[in-house]
């Protein structure tokens, strides 16, 4: 590699506490960097990296690219939290709104200041929503999540949605049941060609003194990650699909909820997610999160 510089942040996102959230690696000044560099450098630190470029052209303010530790992926939610928490903090960046190119398009972000530390919002168009999988599927998929049917929501079919990857999104009927999950990972990433989804999303409504909120877990070993923290980019799914379904209704055309996830992994962490809707039909996304820094390096690359 050419001996030039780069900056490494490990990033904590959907917290402002340290070592709870997901987990990212943000690399600033990445734009001499090959695409064999930037994927040595994601196996490496073994985490989902996001690596921040200069812009293009003049439909966007900067180029975000993702690797996990196996792959280049379109977009990652949490990734991009981290990515522009650390590009205002570091780099002195001017808040307000801004244009992220990605693998899966543009999005757009806004940078805020609330409670003394900063909060960045994705918005974005909304995901594509799949098929429901087959009844030979839908057994299969069970059955290596460890979850018996009689357990499954009743208005919550078993349905992919899209945007960059793909979930399969699971509703169960109570999030007391989402801790006994014991997932056998070797089968859910072999059904993945088979059942079209690259990581399965398993999730149950709560209600708390009338607010209506979340609480999930993801599985994604097909990308090489056993279990996702907090994930940005599903909670999006999830949002259009709660709509869709009649789970969640608009008001003045629009939904917000919190969902939760990372507490069966110590990492506890918060997305809040608003749905701009016409009907059941979702318009946009916006996914809401928080970040801190953890630690930051300069690498030789």
């Amino acid at each position: 590699m050419p001996n030039r510089h780069c900056r490494l942040f490990h990033v904590d996102a959907f917290t402002r506490q340290r070592f709870t959230g997901n987990p990212a690696i943000v690399v600033l000044d990445a734009d001499h960097l090959s695409d064999e560099q930037m994927q040595t450098i994601a196996t490496e630190v073994n985490g989902e990296t996001a690596f921040v470029l200069e812009a293009e052209a003049s439909d966007h303010d900067m180029k975000v690219r993702f690797f996990t530790p196996r792959h280049e992926v379109p977009f990652v939610g949490h990734a991009t939290i981290a990515a522009q928490y650390v590009r205002a903090k570091k780099d002195g960046k001017p808040g307000g709104k801004l244009r992220q190119r990605t693998g899966a398009g543009i999005v757009e972000i806004e940078v805020t200041e609330v409670d003394g530390d900063l909060r960045i919002a994705i918005t974005q168009n909304p995901p594509s929503l799949g098929p429901v999988i087959p009844e030979h599927h839908r057994r299969q998929v069970l059955n290596a999540l460890g979850i018996s049917s009689p357990s499954l929501h009743v208005d919550c079919p078993l349905q992919i949605l899209t945007k960059g990857g793909s979930r399969l999104l699971v509703g169960l009927k109570s999030n007391e049941l989402l801790g006994p999950i014991k997932p056998d990972f070797e089968e859910l990433a072999r059904l993945t060609s088979h059942v079209g989804a690259e990581g399965y999303f398993v999730f149950a409504l709560t209600e708390k003194d009338g607010v209506v909120g979340t609480e999930s877990r993801m599985f994604v070993p097909a990308l090489g990650i056993r279990e996702d923290a907090v994930s940005g980019n599903a909670h999006g799914m999830l949002g259009v699909y709660l709509v869709n379904h009649g789970l969640l209704t608009p008001k003045d055309g629009r939904v917000v909820f919190q969902g939760r996830q990372g507490m069966w992994m110590r990492r506890p962490g918060m997305v809040e997610v608003e749905i701009e809707s016409s009907g059941k039909v979702a318009q946009s996304v916006r996914i809401v999160g928080d970040a801190v820094i953890v630690y930051e390096a300069d690498i030789q690359a």
